[in-house]
């Protein structure tokens, strides 16, 4: 039996010094977070363990011949890890991610090596060719392709001589990824509500954000109008039909964290009122309760905590320091953010080959 004791404990040290801005202090300075080496290396081991391994694993693709039946490190050799494609490659993002903000840890090198052994020209090539198979249109479209345009812009941040390396040879598959979602979002007629994989508001946050860290302007302007098309005229979102039972992600705290990277403050701050009425100084969301984390699908609802932890702090931070919502939506994402990192143990592999990605992503506040 795996001894989680410890990871536990610091993670439910880790969710109280993250906590966000308490209400009562609100308009003051905010608190300084604590985030340190030591926490991202536990996080780092979660991804270390899985980049590599490659069963059990799920393939998801449309085969068209005797050829397309082989091993996932044949298929896709650089993200063949962590039980599907989507959560290598972000597993590969959180390793960047922490490598970058700690280059002096211990687990740096080992970071480093992983992705070093991954991010080949010709592992990548061989994804490229895998990615346009015919019948593969709509494979791993949207989460896994925006997951890996947030791989790229991690690696095109990053200060460092080999990243800059990693990029160049991940820009190939990039592109694609780019060139097809450019293709799909004008002909997509509605957008997508789910709380898992398909979600359109989720994945074109994290496409907004490589649009600009990259500076495509084409990109940005596609999925600004498209967000605005999908989502300005919504009204009266209701609480009470989330989550469902395998939901990872709120199709409405994501639709509105999607907004407040397109609208102004003035304008997300009046658009949210019409978009969540319940949100007001007396706003109340309680964390999803997993009841069996050996089940893959039941334990969605661990990262669904984590999601909606940093879903409400994006929000908070598009109403502004001054709108009178935002103390209670701080202290539900607090609420969140505790229940869902306390979650990140690792003690089954169902959920420890992915939770540590949106467990980074909320602590080192990537989103904002």
């Amino acid at each position: 039996m795996r001894q989680t004791t410890p990871v536990f404990g610091l993670l439910a040290l880790l969710a109280v010094a993250c906590a966000p801005i308490a209400p009562s202090i609100v308009r003051q300075a905010p608190q300084k977070r604590v985030f340190t080496a030591e926490h991202a290396g536990r996080f780092a081991q979660l991804a270390l363990t899985c980049v590599h391994r490659e069963y059990p694993n799920k393939i998801s693709h449309v085969m068209q011949s005797d050829g397309d039946v082989q091993p996932p490190r044949a298929l896709t050799p650089a993200f063949y890890g962590c039980f599907d494609w989507h959560s290598s490659v972000h597993g590969h993002w959180l390793l960047a991610r922490l490598a970058r903000q700690f280059p002096n840890a211990k687990f740096a090198d080992a970071a480093r090596a992983a992705l070093d052994r991954s991010l080949t020209v010709a592992n990548i090539t061989d994804e490229v060719a895998h990615f346009n198979v015919k019948g593969r249109a709509s494979w791993e479209r949207p989460y896994g392709l925006a997951w890996l345009l947030q791989l790229d812009a991690e690696l095109r941040d990053w200060d460092d001589l080999v990243a800059v390396q990693w990029a160049a040879i991940l820009a190939p598959l990039a592109m694609a990824v780019r060139d097809r979602l450019v293709a799909w979002l004008p002909k997509l007629s509605h957008p997508i509500r789910t709380g898992e994989h398909s979600q359109t508001a989720f994945a074109m946050g994290l496409m907004l954000d490589w649009a600009r860290t990259v500076e495509d302007r084409e990109f940005e302007e596609l999925i600004v109008a498209r967000a605005k098309a999908f989502y300005l005229g919504d009204r009266n979102w209701n609480f009470a039909f989330e989550p469902s039972g395998q939901d990872f992600l709120s199709p409405g705290l994501a639709e509105a964290d999607l907004m407040r990277r397109v609208l102004t403050e003035t304008e997300f701050g009046d658009w949210l009122g019409g978009f969540l009425p319940g949100i007001t100084e007396q706003f109340a969301l309680t964390p999803a309760v997993v009841t069996d984390k050996s089940d893959g699908k039941l334990a969605h609802l661990d990262g669904l905590n984590l999601a909606r932890a940093w879903m409400l702090e994006g929000i908070a931070q598009g109403l502004g320091s001054y709108d009178v919502r935002r103390p209670a939506v701080l202290a539900v994402a607090a609420a969140h953010r505790t229940a869902g990192l306390a979650a990140v143990t690792g003690e089954h592999y169902e959920g420890g080959h992915w939770l540590g990605s949106f467990a980074v992503y909320l602590v080192s506040e990537r989103g904002y």
